[in-house]
């Protein structure tokens, strides 16, 4: 009995010694300091949810306050400057759109980071599918419908975006590339404006975020033509990708991610990117997503890295094509 107990107590003792440096370098760097998630756009929206959500995870994983710092200006610019310019040991970390790291780049003539040198990609965190949508009263029932109409008189049908450059903008430049065909683009400043006028019948298109337009295509007072997505939505599971629809080639969907500033050990970053993944598949996290509109996606560092670069080569040959430029 007593060696029994001793076995015991030793095993214990391991299991306890084992435990006590399970710890690594990179988790007990991360649990030394507080953590800021910059999001530079201002409060509400998905940039800000998920800088809330990955600061709560954080916090809570590693026993450390986490505050969001909201730092809107500048198209986002102002918030990657202040991470641009923070400590880079992975306590000052910037949540931001892909427009800002794939559009931007090419679009603005003096855009003021490289984001290959000046930041660390850490983990893409969340997607939420775009989607083509008209007004019911065009008569257009396909993206097939849609095509016929625009060739048989080019530039007869407009789009709507809220703004030249934005993402929604150029995934309408792409699929009229894909699809071979020529609409005007009328660019507002903002989602609101676009989508009134889209809903009053001023303009019959517009590629908008699927969580934005859901509500009026559940009232049928818009008519969903195709996402911009490989696969379709839970969402709204009776609309095609646009491959299904015929055009191949536009899976656009807006996505999320997180970044750290150069010079972020690589242990830290990676260490950060399986921390990301674990908070946004917690049930309550994707319930909270789901809400949102947005499902996280799973795709860390040099994965995440490729990505960017692959995105901001293909948009700088729409942008260069159509000779998009700032106004």
């Amino acid at each position: 009995m007593i060696v029994r107990r001793s076995l015991l107590v030793a095993c214990a003792l391991i299991a306890a010694s084992v435990t006590a440096h399970a710890q690594t370098a990179a988790e007990k760097a991360l649990a030394a300091d507080k953590f800021t998630l910059v999001a530079p756009f201002p409060p509400g929206g998905p940039i800000d949810t998920l800088a809330r959500i990955i600061a709560d995870g954080l916090g809570k994983r590693y026993g450390q306050v986490a505050l969001v710092d909201n730092a809107p200006g500048a198209a986002g610019n102002i918030g990657m400057e202040k991470v641009k310019k923070a400590k880079p040991d992975g306590h000052t970390l910037l949540v931001i759109p892909a427009g800002n790291l794939t559009i931007n780049p090419t679009l603005m003539p003096k855009f003021p980071f490289n984001v290959d040198k000046d930041f660390v990609p850490v983990a893409m965190l969340a997607k939420t599918p775009n989607v083509l949508v008209t007004h019911p009263g065009t008569g257009l029932k396909s993206v097939a419908d849609l095509i016929k109409a625009a060739k048989a008189k080019p530039d007869s049908l407009s789009y709507a975006s809220p703004g030249i450059g934005s993402g929604l903008h150029l995934a309408g430049e792409l699929f009229k590339d894909q699809a071979k065909v020529e609409m005007l683009h009328v660019a507002y400043k903002g989602t609101p404006p676009a989508l009134n006028d889209v809903l009053g019948g001023t303009v019959p298109l517009m590629f908008s975020n699927l969580p934005t337009v859901l509500p009026h295509l559940k009232s049928g007072k818009l008519v969903a033509l195709a996402v911009t997505d490989s696969t379709r939505t839970p969402s709204a599971p009776d609309v095609p990708t646009m491959t299904e629809a015929g055009v191949p080639g536009i899976v656009v969907p807006s996505w999320y991610g997180l970044l750290a500033p150069a010079g972020t050990p690589t242990d830290v970053a990676e260490q950060l990117a399986r921390d990301a993944q674990d908070i946004l598949t917690q049930p309550a996290v994707r319930e909270q997503l789901k809400a949102q509109g947005m499902t996280e996606w799973n795709l860390q560092t040099g994965a995440f890295g490729a990505h960017i670069r692959d995105e901001t080569a293909r948009w700088a040959k729409v942008i260069k094509a159509r000779n998009i430029t700032m106004e």
